[in-house]
This record gives structure tokens, sequence and C-alpha cells, in this order.
């Protein structure tokens, strides 16, 4: 093999942490942050049927306090916990519950969100075996450092032992889709 020839492989992909990679205390910066568009929240309020005029009439909310549109609260408990997934919950096998949830200011449209977890707490499972639960506060920023929302979340979380993906076959994927060992 010359030095631009590689043996070709496949290698398994981030495939997120299970119960026991978490330990309380941890905090997970997500990554991405994300700009909020005009477009988000229209589509969001009008999806959800949000009928206050603060998010899609422009003179009522010219009128308010705030003097401009304000991005739809749920839209940012969406994006936020949207954003958590990668770190938190890509192996969970259901959400809990969401508490305490506090919007601590506004979000605008062209705001861009930025999220983190702390992990609080984590248990065995006392009916479940191939889970854990884990509870963790997420808290988005916008690009001033202003913190904008938070959240407790408790999902199960998979065991690693239970879990079944494989660098041919991750999450997701049927068996026998793209390229398999024998292809290389």
């Amino acid at each position: 093999m010359t030095e631009t020839d590689h043996e070709r492989r496949i290698v398994g992909g981030w495939e997120g942490r299970y119960y026991e990679d978490f330990e309380v205390g941890d905090v997970y910066k997500h990554p991405y942050g994300r700009t909020v568009t005009e477009t988000d929240n229209v589509w969001f309020t009008n999806l959800t049927m949000n009928l206050n005029p603060m998010h899609f009439n422009e003179p009522y909310a010219a009128e308010t306090e705030f003097g401009e549109r304000l991005v739809d609260g749920t839209f940012v408990i969406a994006l936020a916990v949207g954003m958590s997934v990668i770190d938190i919950t890509q192996n969970a096998t259901a959400n809990l519950g969401y508490d305490d949830i506090r919007h601590h200011a506004p979000v605008y449209h062209g705001d861009t969100i930025f999220a983190e977890s702390e992990v609080l707490e984590k248990r065995e499972s006392s009916s479940r075996d191939h889970v854990g639960i884990v509870t963790t506060e997420l808290r988005a920023y916008n690009e001033d450092d202003e913190k904008v929302l938070s959240l407790k979340r408790t999902p199960m979380v998979l065991k690693r032992e239970f879990a079944q993906p494989s660098a041919e076959q991750p999450t997701g994927w049927p068996e026998g889709i793209g390229t398999q060992s024998e292809d290389l």
C-alpha cells in the first residue's frame, strides 16, 4: 500500500450518550446555535393555531411594550429541546416530563439561540431494566448571553448493554442499506 492508498472501512458515528455516560453536575453545551427567523415564527404560530396577535400582527405588536412581534414561546421550548437531543436524548426511549418551564426574556426575529444542559439527577428505573432516568436542566441563551429559557427535562435513557447500533447499521438505518463490509 502506498502513502496515497487507504484501506476502506466503515466507521461508526456519534450514537449519543447512554445512561451510564451521565454524571450529576456535567454540563453539555449543545453544538450549533440557531438564528430564529420571521418564517420560523409565522409557520410555527400558524401550525399550532396560536392566535395571539403578538406573534403575527406587526401593527398590533408595535403598540405593545416590546414594540415588535415576539417569537412564540413554545417555539423557543421546541428549539432548545431539539438542540439538546444530540447530547441528552439521542438514546431516550421516552420523555417523562418537562417541569419548571420559565421564559426569562423575550426572543425576537433574528436572535440566535444557544442551549446547554446540566445533569441534576440520575437513577435506575424501578420498572424497566433497560433504561435509567436522567433529570437535566436545559438553559437557552441569546447571542447577548441573556438567558431566555430554562426548564427541567426527565427522559428515560437506554443503557449501553441494551443498545445494538453498529457501524454498518447505525440507529435508524434499516439492515442492508448503504455500504456494507462485503462492499469494501
